[in-house]
């Protein structure tokens, strides 16, 4: 939760910055913001899930991180890759510190 208006303007910026690039980001937070209310908690659970379900079929090589910092739903998601051994690609100098205090936190194994 938070702003999520400007999350998702900033989501959408990236996304589109990375097609441009020949990237295919795969977003499915932008998805769930547009039906689904974020403040609702069953609804935003399942805008977690769908995140998971990208994961577990293989939908997602790298998580990239961006951003000012590392959320609790960004936390979780890079929990998550380290679990199925999806490389995690800081791409912003806060996402960058932020990572490698998670890192130092929660054991080197978390590096890749």
């Amino acid at each position: 939760s938070g702003d999520i208006e400007g999350n998702m303007k900033k989501a959408q910026e990236i996304c589109g910055r990375l097609f441009r690039q020949n990237v295919i980001p795969v977003a499915p937070y932008l998805v769930a913001l547009r039906v689904l209310d974020d403040k609702i908690i069953e609804e935003r659970e399942l805008g977690i899930e769908a995140n998971r379900v990208c994961f577990e079929r293989q939908s997602v090589d790298e998580l990239w991180l961006f951003g000012d910092r590392i959320s609790d739903g960004m936390r979780g998601e890079i929990l998550l890759a380290h679990k199925m051994g999806i490389p995690i690609r800081p791409k912003t100098e806060a996402t960058a510190k932020a990572y490698a205090a998670l890192v130092q936190e929660l054991g080197s194994s978390l590096i890749r």
